[in-house]
């Protein structure tokens, strides 16, 4: 790749602004072909080594392409421009890593200021990236090729946005972004929420929560936010009353009023639907409850609405750098992310366990 780009370079002889202009061009093309992954590939932990590497590569290329391309800019010049073209050469080349981080970046602009052209996600596999493939065949007929990269970690999705090198990124919900922002230092904004996946109630040996008697027992996480959430649903069904502002951090030692003496029994997430048997209800999130046998839409006796504390709060977003919410791209996406008829796909594909939000 590299002699190729060197014969490109050295073949047209335009003066020293030309072949900047062609170099600035060969350098995003590179850049874009090094460090791209296939539509709808994998970018698993076990791949990290592999793209550290690459740009790692792509940086000592870019090295060789500036300098290349301080001579091939001369070749027309008289002998003092090549003298200061010489000199100039060996600064762009110190300047080799902030150029290939700006050309990302510039990547990302020019697919965003046009009607129609390339948006570029980074996105979990279930079910965020099922959804996107949906929303790919709407934006299509729009004009928009959407790219969608899977990861299978949390961490990456956020840095390739900060960086440039994606658009925009779907697994998160806000607190998560707000967290990874205050410890790494990024500057990643909410352009939209999307689904959230609700807390139900289901039946243990109750089936209907008015069945409801002293002293019965309730199963819920015990692990932070999940037990809050479990806390602050049992008190939207009028079971509990938590004190006021316990909110997202509620334990058990919240509970203001319990007219019913219920026995909150605090289990590993995992364990819950085990006790179902044994408790009066259990409180579930989305995919345990799959995991379960539960039908979320069927067997859930109550669950997280649009409105809730929690599902404003826990709603997955599309996530995109600071000052690009606003991009074509980005707004044509979360338009259609939040269009009736992904809406539907929703409902129809998870039964439950994933909800459209609703602002």
């Amino acid at each position: 790749m590299f002699f190729n780009i060197i014969i490109n370079l050295g073949g047209k002889q335009g003066g020293k602004s030309s072949a900047r202009q062609r170099t600035r061009i060969l350098l995003r093309k590179t850049r874009r072909k090094i460090l791209s992954s296939p539509k709808g590939s994998d970018f698993s932990s076990k791949n990290k080594e592999d793209y550290i590497m690459k740009k790692r590569v792509l940086t000592t290329i870019l090295a060789g392409v500036l300098a290349v391309s301080a001579f091939a800019g001369c070749g027309s010049s008289n002998t003092a421009d090549n003298a200061a073209a010489d000199n100039n050469a060996a600064a762009e080349t110190d300047n080799t890593v902030a150029v290939a981080d700006t050309t990302a970046a510039e990547s990302v602009a020019d697919t965003q200021t046009t009607e129609g052209g390339t948006i570029t996600v980074a996105a979990s596999a279930t079910p965020h990236a099922e959804i996107l493939e949906e929303a790919k065949k709407i934006l299509a007929d729009q004009g928009w090729d959407l790219e969608i990269t899977i990861f299978d970690d949390y961490v990456l999705p956020n840095e390739v946005v900060e960086s440039g090198e994606f658009d925009a990124n779907y697994f998160q919900h806000i607190p998560y972004l707000e967290n990874f922002n205050t410890e790494k230092g990024t500057h990643l904004v909410n352009a939209g929420g999307i689904h959230y996946e609700p807390f139900g109630i289901y039946p243990g040996t109750k089936k209907d929560l008015s069945e409801l008697a002293d002293g019965d027992t309730i199963a819920v996480p015990n692990d932070t936010t999940n037990e809050a959430r479990a806390l602050l649903l049992l008190q939207d069904n009028g079971i509990i009353t938590l004190k006021d502002g316990a909110g997202l951090e509620a334990t058990v030692n919240d509970i203001a009023e319990n007219p019913h003496n219920v026995k909150i029994e605090e289990l590993a997430a995992e364990q819950v639907a085990r006790v179902a048997p044994e408790v009066a209800f259990v409180v579930l999130n989305g995919n345990y409850a799959l995991q379960a046998g539960y039908s979320v839409a069927q067997d859930s006796l109550a669950y997280e609405t649009s409105d809730s504390e929690a599902a404003k709060t826990y709603v997955n977003v599309i996530a995109v750098k600071e000052g690009n919410q606003n991009n074509p791209g980005i707004k044509a996406l979360v338009k259609v992310l939040k269009s009736d008829d992904i809406k539907k796909f929703i409902n129809d594909t998870y039964d439950g366990a994933v909800i459209p939000f609703e602002d």
